[in-house]
Protein backbone atom coordinates (compact mmCIF):
# COMPACT_ATOMS: atom_id res chain seq x y z
CA UNK A 1 0.00 0.00 0.00
CA UNK A 2 1.20 3.51 -0.72
CA UNK A 3 0.72 6.38 1.73
CA UNK A 4 -2.57 7.77 0.32
CA UNK A 5 -4.09 4.27 0.51
CA UNK A 6 -2.79 3.81 4.05
CA UNK A 7 -4.41 7.04 5.19
CA UNK A 8 -7.71 6.16 3.54
CA UNK A 9 -7.64 2.76 5.25
CA UNK A 10 -6.90 4.39 8.62
CA UNK A 11 -9.80 6.80 8.13
CA UNK A 12 -12.09 3.84 7.44
CA UNK A 13 -10.87 1.74 10.37
CA UNK A 14 -11.14 4.45 13.03
CA UNK A 15 -14.82 5.15 12.36
CA UNK A 16 -16.08 2.66 15.02
CA UNK A 17 -14.14 4.63 17.68
CA UNK A 18 -16.25 7.76 17.27
CA UNK A 19 -18.61 8.37 20.18
CA UNK A 20 -16.37 6.70 22.75
CA UNK A 21 -14.67 9.91 23.90
CA UNK A 22 -15.79 13.36 24.95
CA UNK A 23 -14.99 16.83 23.58
CA UNK A 24 -13.23 19.04 26.16
CA UNK A 25 -16.02 20.85 27.98
CA UNK A 26 -14.06 22.65 30.69
CA UNK A 27 -12.85 25.16 28.10
CA UNK A 28 -16.04 26.93 26.93
CA UNK A 29 -14.56 27.92 23.58
CA UNK A 30 -14.04 24.26 22.62
CA UNK A 31 -17.55 23.01 23.37
CA UNK A 32 -18.86 24.03 19.96
CA UNK A 33 -16.45 21.83 17.95
CA UNK A 34 -18.30 18.97 16.19
CA UNK A 35 -17.11 15.69 17.73
CA UNK A 36 -16.97 13.74 14.45
CA UNK A 37 -14.18 15.77 12.86
CA UNK A 38 -11.14 13.82 11.64
CA UNK A 39 -8.04 14.91 9.78
CA UNK A 40 -4.63 13.34 9.35
CA UNK A 41 -1.54 14.35 7.42
CA UNK A 42 1.92 12.90 6.87
CA UNK A 43 4.74 15.23 5.79
CA UNK A 44 7.89 13.39 4.69
CA UNK A 45 11.33 14.92 5.07
CA UNK A 46 11.94 14.24 1.37
CA UNK A 47 8.98 16.43 0.37
CA UNK A 48 6.05 14.01 0.11
CA UNK A 49 2.83 15.31 1.65
CA UNK A 50 -0.31 13.22 2.15
CA UNK A 51 -3.58 14.00 3.90
CA UNK A 52 -7.04 12.63 4.56
CA UNK A 53 -10.23 14.08 6.04
CA UNK A 54 -10.26 17.65 7.36
CA UNK A 55 -6.47 17.97 7.38
CA UNK A 56 -6.51 21.60 6.17
CA UNK A 57 -9.13 22.78 8.71
CA UNK A 58 -7.71 24.90 11.55
CA UNK A 59 -8.33 23.80 15.15
CA UNK A 60 -7.25 24.96 18.59
CA UNK A 61 -3.84 23.37 19.17
CA UNK A 62 -3.88 23.94 22.96
CA UNK A 63 -1.01 22.05 24.67
CA UNK A 64 0.68 21.23 21.37
CA UNK A 65 1.76 24.89 21.58
CA UNK A 66 4.11 23.89 24.41
CA UNK A 67 6.27 22.18 21.81
CA UNK A 68 7.14 25.17 19.57
CA UNK A 69 7.52 27.36 22.67
CA UNK A 70 10.11 24.88 23.99
CA UNK A 71 11.80 24.92 20.58
CA UNK A 72 12.00 28.72 20.80
CA UNK A 73 13.35 28.62 24.35
CA UNK A 74 16.04 26.10 23.42
CA UNK A 75 17.07 28.04 20.33
CA UNK A 76 17.33 31.24 22.41
CA UNK A 77 18.80 29.93 25.66
CA UNK A 78 20.37 26.55 24.90
CA UNK A 79 21.05 24.45 27.99
CA UNK A 80 20.19 27.33 30.33
CA UNK A 81 16.48 26.49 30.09
CA UNK A 82 17.08 23.35 32.18
CA UNK A 83 17.94 25.53 35.16
CA UNK A 84 14.23 26.35 35.38
CA UNK A 85 12.45 23.12 34.48
CA UNK A 86 13.09 19.38 34.82
CA UNK A 87 13.18 16.52 32.32
CA UNK A 88 11.29 13.77 34.15
CA UNK A 89 7.82 12.29 33.53
CA UNK A 90 5.35 13.53 36.11
CA UNK A 91 3.12 10.51 36.64
CA UNK A 92 0.49 13.04 37.72
CA UNK A 93 -2.16 15.17 36.05
CA UNK A 94 -0.81 17.89 33.75
CA UNK A 95 -2.19 20.58 36.09
CA UNK A 96 -1.18 19.05 39.42
CA UNK A 97 -0.64 21.48 42.29
CA UNK A 98 0.34 18.85 44.85
CA UNK A 99 3.42 17.68 42.96
CA UNK A 100 4.55 21.24 42.24
CA UNK A 101 4.28 22.23 45.91
CA UNK A 102 6.01 19.04 47.10
CA UNK A 103 8.93 19.67 44.73
CA UNK A 104 9.37 23.30 45.79
CA UNK A 105 8.01 24.87 42.65
CA UNK A 106 10.31 23.11 40.15
CA UNK A 107 8.14 21.67 37.34
CA UNK A 108 8.85 18.08 36.37
CA UNK A 109 9.04 18.77 32.63
CA UNK A 110 8.15 21.42 30.00
CA UNK A 111 4.89 19.71 28.99
CA UNK A 112 2.99 19.88 32.27
CA UNK A 113 1.26 23.23 32.71
CA UNK A 114 3.69 24.44 35.36
CA UNK A 115 6.63 23.63 33.09
CA UNK A 116 5.01 25.35 30.13
CA UNK A 117 4.47 28.49 32.23
CA UNK A 118 8.13 28.50 33.27
CA UNK A 119 9.28 28.05 29.65
CA UNK A 120 6.96 30.85 28.50
CA UNK A 121 8.24 33.09 31.29
CA UNK A 122 11.81 32.50 30.12
CA UNK A 123 10.92 33.32 26.49
CA UNK A 124 9.06 36.46 27.61
CA UNK A 125 12.17 37.56 29.52
CA UNK A 126 14.25 37.06 26.36
CA UNK A 127 11.82 38.88 24.04
CA UNK A 128 10.91 41.93 26.16
CA UNK A 129 7.52 40.37 26.87
CA UNK A 130 6.69 39.77 23.20
CA UNK A 131 6.70 35.96 23.29
CA UNK A 132 3.20 35.66 21.82
CA UNK A 133 4.09 37.62 18.69
CA UNK A 134 7.48 35.93 18.41
CA UNK A 135 5.93 32.46 18.52
CA UNK A 136 3.22 33.44 16.03
CA UNK A 137 5.84 34.76 13.59
CA UNK A 138 7.98 31.64 14.19
CA UNK A 139 5.16 29.25 13.31
CA UNK A 140 3.98 31.32 10.36
CA UNK A 141 7.45 31.11 8.87
CA UNK A 142 7.98 27.42 9.69
CA UNK A 143 4.59 26.42 8.27
CA UNK A 144 4.76 28.93 5.40
CA UNK A 145 1.18 29.89 6.26
CA UNK A 146 1.10 33.57 7.18
CA UNK A 147 -2.64 33.51 7.90
CA UNK A 148 -2.50 31.41 11.08
CA UNK A 149 -3.52 33.32 14.19
CA UNK A 150 -4.76 33.14 17.75
CA UNK A 151 -8.46 32.66 18.57
CA UNK A 152 -8.91 35.41 21.10
CA UNK A 153 -12.40 34.22 22.09
CA UNK A 154 -11.00 30.83 23.09
CA UNK A 155 -8.14 32.58 24.90
CA UNK A 156 -10.59 34.77 26.83
CA UNK A 157 -12.71 31.77 27.81
CA UNK A 158 -9.63 29.92 29.09
CA UNK A 159 -8.48 32.95 31.06
CA UNK A 160 -11.93 33.30 32.67
CA UNK A 161 -12.12 29.67 33.76
CA UNK A 162 -8.44 28.79 34.30
CA UNK A 163 -8.45 28.97 38.09
CA UNK A 164 -6.08 26.04 38.54
CA UNK A 165 -3.57 27.57 36.12
CA UNK A 166 -3.83 30.80 38.12
CA UNK A 167 -3.03 28.84 41.27
CA UNK A 168 -0.04 27.22 39.54
CA UNK A 169 1.29 30.59 38.34
CA UNK A 170 0.99 32.10 41.81
CA UNK A 171 2.68 29.06 43.36
CA UNK A 172 5.54 29.40 40.86
CA UNK A 173 5.87 33.08 41.76
CA UNK A 174 5.85 32.28 45.48
CA UNK A 175 8.79 29.91 44.92
CA UNK A 176 10.63 32.48 42.78
CA UNK A 177 10.45 30.36 39.63
CA UNK A 178 8.98 32.99 37.30
CA UNK A 179 9.80 36.65 36.67
CA UNK A 180 6.60 37.88 35.03
CA UNK A 181 3.57 38.89 37.07
CA UNK A 182 1.19 35.88 37.24
CA UNK A 183 -1.67 37.77 35.52
CA UNK A 184 0.59 38.82 32.64
CA UNK A 185 1.97 35.31 32.26
CA UNK A 186 -1.47 33.70 32.33
CA UNK A 187 -2.80 36.03 29.65
CA UNK A 188 0.10 35.13 27.37
CA UNK A 189 -0.28 31.42 28.16
CA UNK A 190 -3.99 31.32 27.32
CA UNK A 191 -3.27 33.18 24.08
CA UNK A 192 -0.53 30.66 23.25
CA UNK A 193 -2.90 27.72 23.76
CA UNK A 194 -5.62 29.29 21.61
CA UNK A 195 -3.50 29.24 18.45
CA UNK A 196 -5.39 27.76 15.51
CA UNK A 197 -3.52 25.62 12.99
CA UNK A 198 -4.43 22.76 10.69
CA UNK A 199 -2.85 19.32 10.64
CA UNK A 200 -0.97 20.39 7.52
CA UNK A 201 0.31 23.59 9.17
CA UNK A 202 1.59 21.68 12.20
CA UNK A 203 3.21 18.92 10.15
CA UNK A 204 5.12 21.47 8.08
CA UNK A 205 6.09 23.64 11.04
CA UNK A 206 7.31 20.78 13.24
CA UNK A 207 9.02 18.82 10.47
CA UNK A 208 12.48 19.91 11.76
CA UNK A 209 11.92 17.51 14.68
CA UNK A 210 12.03 14.65 12.15
CA UNK A 211 15.03 16.04 10.30
CA UNK A 212 17.76 16.72 12.87
CA UNK A 213 16.56 20.30 13.37
CA UNK A 214 16.58 21.29 9.69
CA UNK A 215 13.42 22.68 8.09
CA UNK A 216 13.15 21.23 4.57
CA UNK A 217 10.73 24.04 3.68
CA UNK A 218 13.22 26.76 4.68
CA UNK A 219 16.33 24.72 3.86
CA UNK A 220 17.97 25.84 7.08
CA UNK A 221 18.46 24.61 10.63
CA UNK A 222 16.15 25.97 13.33
CA UNK A 223 17.55 23.66 16.04
CA UNK A 224 20.74 21.69 16.47
CA UNK A 225 20.72 17.92 16.08
CA UNK A 226 21.37 17.60 19.85
CA UNK A 227 18.44 19.88 20.71
CA UNK A 228 16.16 17.94 18.36
CA UNK A 229 17.06 14.61 19.93
CA UNK A 230 16.40 16.01 23.40
CA UNK A 231 12.99 17.39 22.45
CA UNK A 232 12.02 14.08 20.85
CA UNK A 233 13.15 12.26 24.00
CA UNK A 234 10.95 14.53 26.12
CA UNK A 235 8.01 13.94 23.80
CA UNK A 236 8.49 10.19 24.16
CA UNK A 237 8.59 10.29 27.96
CA UNK A 238 6.37 13.29 28.80
CA UNK A 239 4.30 14.33 25.77
CA UNK A 240 1.05 12.44 26.31
CA UNK A 241 -0.03 13.54 29.79
CA UNK A 242 -0.26 10.72 32.33
CA UNK A 243 -0.91 8.02 29.70
CA UNK A 244 2.52 8.40 28.11
CA UNK A 245 3.43 4.79 28.92
CA UNK A 246 0.27 3.44 27.33
CA UNK A 247 0.81 5.58 24.23
CA UNK A 248 4.44 4.40 23.90
CA UNK A 249 3.25 0.81 24.26
CA UNK A 250 0.58 1.22 21.57
CA UNK A 251 2.28 3.61 19.11
CA UNK A 252 5.99 3.80 19.90
CA UNK A 253 6.62 7.32 18.58
CA UNK A 254 7.57 10.65 20.21
CA UNK A 255 4.35 12.69 20.36
CA UNK A 256 2.64 15.72 21.88
CA UNK A 257 -1.09 16.06 22.33
CA UNK A 258 -3.52 18.87 23.11
CA UNK A 259 -7.06 18.90 24.50
CA UNK A 260 -8.24 20.44 21.23
CA UNK A 261 -7.94 16.88 19.88
CA UNK A 262 -4.65 17.20 18.01
CA UNK A 263 -1.61 14.94 18.28
CA UNK A 264 1.77 15.57 16.64
CA UNK A 265 4.05 12.55 16.23
CA UNK A 266 7.57 12.26 14.85
CA UNK A 267 9.32 9.46 13.01
CA UNK A 268 12.97 10.57 13.13
CA UNK A 269 14.59 10.82 9.69
CA UNK A 270 11.26 9.98 8.00
CA UNK A 271 8.28 12.21 8.67
CA UNK A 272 6.13 14.34 10.92
CA UNK A 273 2.50 13.29 11.18
CA UNK A 274 -0.46 15.07 12.74
CA UNK A 275 -3.93 13.79 13.52
CA UNK A 276 -6.95 15.71 14.77
CA UNK A 277 -10.16 14.38 16.25
CA UNK A 278 -11.81 16.31 19.11
CA UNK A 279 -13.16 13.45 21.28
CA UNK A 280 -10.78 12.82 24.19
CA UNK A 281 -10.01 9.80 26.34
CA UNK A 282 -9.77 9.93 30.15
CA UNK A 283 -6.22 11.28 30.00
CA UNK A 284 -7.13 14.19 27.71
CA UNK A 285 -5.68 12.71 24.51
CA UNK A 286 -7.60 12.31 21.26
CA UNK A 287 -9.20 8.87 21.42
CA UNK A 288 -9.63 8.48 17.66
CA UNK A 289 -6.28 10.16 17.02
CA UNK A 290 -4.44 7.67 19.21
CA UNK A 291 -6.15 4.79 17.42
CA UNK A 292 -5.17 6.30 14.06
CA UNK A 293 -1.52 6.61 15.06
CA UNK A 294 -1.49 3.05 16.37
CA UNK A 295 -2.81 1.87 13.01
CA UNK A 296 -0.21 3.99 11.18
CA UNK A 297 2.67 2.48 13.16
CA UNK A 298 1.35 -1.05 12.59
CA UNK A 299 0.67 -0.62 8.87
CA UNK A 300 3.88 1.22 7.98
CA UNK A 301 6.23 -0.42 10.53
CA UNK A 302 7.48 3.14 11.19
CA UNK A 303 8.16 3.13 14.92
CA UNK A 304 11.23 3.66 17.06
CA UNK A 305 10.47 0.43 18.96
Amino acid sequence: MDMPDILLEIEREVRPHFGRGKVASYIPGLKRVPPDKFGMVVRMVDGGEYGVGQFTEPFSIQSISKLPMLMLAMSMMGEEIWRFVGKEPSGSAFNSLVQLEYEKGVPRNPFVNAGALVVLDAVMANTQGKASQVMLDYLRVLSQNFAIDYDRKVAASELRTGHRNAAIANLLRAHGRIRQAPDTLLEAYCLQCSLEMSCLDLARALLPLANSGVSPLLEEAVLTDRQTRRINALMMTCGMYDSVGSFAFRVGLPAKSGVGGGIVAVVPRHCCLVVWSPELDRSGNSLVGTAALELFARMTKLSIL
